[in-house]
């Protein structure tokens, strides 16, 4: 027990000091003291979470027909693409009526052909044992796929999977803010933005499918057929974005969004604001082979079916970049930039509940906190003191030192403090004398039992270590997984929760059961004051 090396007092006072360090800036921010903390020291803070800092809670759900609608274009394309191919299968125009694609194949020798290659375009659904689309044949020459159950199940799902990632590009486009932006369910995004405390901005933001496709123009419609929604086979009548009328376009993309690497606010040769696009590879080499093939063509730029621009192409675009413009002020072009640039949404979401929490509640919520946690802190104390004279003094020391570690800790990983997360710290102070009164009552009976000084300490640390780390476990395995699957106010509670454990193990261990030998071997007591 008195044998405890000088690496180790050094060690343990290192990481007491380090985590000191790391916890100040958190302390006094908001202070005059913080900003006269010197710059070349860690400037690590805990950020707050939205209820109390305030901020913006916003719940989307997806657009079911929206999720329908996509689904049946995104095949219609892969089909024209699959049949195009050599041998090319010639059929007549796709149908996309009832919810299901279907199609003419001109030459009944190939009808066996095209039903092989759709049912290659389909996949199978995880472990059901079914595939996402149903392939058949009616009236001997009409291929139909007809979406599953359990592919559109799947379909939605993974559409909310990307859904969820783009909303956080969109909102947080360089990943410094603390947002909270997870799925909820089979069709539902739980955004929260912590600060931002009107969510029209937000809602504008992130509602914006932002799904940009390039199309030519259909110029053998009729104009006034187009005033009246009529399109020419293998077109579609859109509206265009300022409401002057509508336009006839090819439905076949030329180019789309999902092939832009990225997209910047700029000014055209007037000063106009516009947006600067840049294709990848694959579209830069498609978007030139179009453009060389329509010249003297219109050429329109469609952005959630609604058209922004038909310029003519005067000569072919080569190179991978282009302009979008349109009657945009250099706000919202900022805002389509960053949409564009983090992606189009695979649905639409619809704001079906919305709440703005203003800082005030969160100063009070602060305040309430703090003063439980001092009011939990002084009873700790002095209930150790009371009881344990000198060992409840050096378990308070462990206390303080702990609070301090946790607070350090959850600056360098930049978590966020929640409400709930104020009430595992409460309750980390509460559970972290537990290790010092397994210890000091172990002590007590090795006394009891007559055993020497020396011998009755190392035995009691030895012996309540297993409780300590077999409790302790539990505690970290239980706060692990309502981490892990837990989110908002839940995992709030269970980080705080978590890296408490850690830090009161080190602390009411370690840290005492070092000031005690170094007591034991300084003053060489002949009681123990316990």
């Amino acid at each position: 027990m008195l044998e405890f090396p000088k690496w180790k007092v050094w060690l343990i006072a290192a990481v007491i000091a380090i985590g000191i360090l790391l916890s100040i800036p958190s302390l006094i921010a908001g202070t005059p003291y913080g900003a006269a903390w010197p710059k070349w020291l860690p400037q690590y803070k805990i950020s707050l979470g939205l209820d109390l800092a305030g901020g913006s809670h916003l719940l989307l759900e997806a657009d079911a027909n929206d999720a329908q609608k996509q689904r049946l274009q995104g095949m219609e394309d892969s089909v024209s693409t699959e049949l195009r191919r050599d041998p090319r299968i010639d059929i007549g125009d796709i149908s996309t009526a009832g919810g299901r694609l279907s199609f003419l194949v001109r030459n009944p020798a190939q009808v066996d052909a095209a039903v092989e290659r759709m049912r290659n375009l389909t996949r199978p659904v995880a472990l059901t044992g079914n595939r996402d689309w149903d392939v058949s044949v009616i009236d001997s020459t009409r291929v139909v796929l007809t979406p599953t159950s359990s592919g559109t199940v799947q379909a939605m799902k993974d559409a909310m999977s990307v859904a969820r990632d783009v909303v956080r590009r969109r909102i947080d486009p360089g990943g410094t803010k603390e947002i909270t932006v997870v799925t909820e369910g089979n069709n539902r995004v739980l955004v929260e933005v912590p600060g931002v405390e009107n969510p029209e901005a937000l809602k504008q933001l992130i509602g914006q499918t932002a799904r940009l496709e390039f199309k030519l123009v259909d110029l053998s419609a009729n104009p006034q057929d187009v005033q009246q929604g009529r399109a020419p086979p293998g077109s579609q009548v859109l509206p265009m974005a300022d409401g002057t009328g509508f336009m006839a376009v090819k439905r076949r993309v030329m180019v789309s969004g999902e092939q832009l690497t990225d997209a910047k606010q700029s000014f055209d040769q007037d000063g106009r604001p516009d947006i600067d696009i840049t294709f990848n590879t694959a579209g830069a080499r498609r978007f030139g082979r179009v453009t060389q093939e329509n010249v003297n063509k219109p050429f329109a730029i469609i952005l959630d079916d609604k058209i922004l621009s038909a310029p003519n192409i005067n000569e072919p675009i080569l190179g991978g970049r282009a302009q979008i413009s349109g009657n945009f002020t250099v706000q919202t072009a900022h805002d389509l930039a960053v949409s564009l640039a983090s992606g189009k949404l695979p649905v639409k979401l619809n704001v079906i509940e919305e709440r703005s929490i203003g800082p005030d509640l969160g100063k009070d919520s602060i305040h309430k906190g703090v003063i439980a946690s001092i009011v939990g802190m002084v009873g700790v104390i002095v209930f150790m003191l009371v009881t344990y004279g000198r060992f409840g003094v050096y378990a308070n020391i462990a206390l303080v030192v702990n609070a301090f570690l946790i607070l350090g800790i959850m600056a360098v990983f930049n978590a966020t403090l929640t409400l709930p997360g104020i009430a595992g710290f409460i309750l980390t102070i509460g559970a972290a004398v537990d290790a010092n009164v397994l210890i000091n009552e172990r002590i007590r009976e090795e006394v009891r039992r007559g055993r020497r000084l020396h011998d009755a300490v190392d035995s009691g640390y030895r012996e309540a270590m297993r409780a300590i780390f077999d409790a302790n476990v539990t505690h970290v395995i239980s706060a692990g997984i309502m981490a892990y699957f837990g989110s908002g106010p839940v995992r709030g509670f269970a980080v705080v929760l978590l890296i408490g454990v850690v830090t009161s193990v080190f602390t009411a261990v370690y840290f005492t059961r070092m000031l005690v030998a170094l007591w034991i071997r300084r003053t060489r007591p002949q009681v123990l004051p316990i």
